[in-house]
């Protein structure tokens, strides 16, 4: 019965394992999604605000028309 045993790892002094690879891989992912999702949220805020900033000024004009046809 032979036993393979290395001094040193066997891919050289790398220092990481494959599942500290996935784990790093893993974590990039993740972080690439939570960016994806943070984007939309904003495109979506960003929306909202237009038609929050759309309804005030059509307001405003209206409320600007009264004016002018009271003076």
């Amino acid at each position: 019965m032979a036993i393979l045993r290395f001094s040193a790892p066997p891919l050289g002094d790398l220092g990481a394992t494959y599942n500290d690879h996935l784990r790093l891989i893993g974590k990039r992912v993740g972080n690439f999604l939570l960016v994806l999702i943070e984007l939309f949220l904003l495109g979506i805020t960003a929306e909202v605000l237009q038609a929050i900033i759309g309804s005030k000024s059509a307001i405003s004009l209206h409320r600007g028309q009264l004016t002018q046809n009271l003076g």
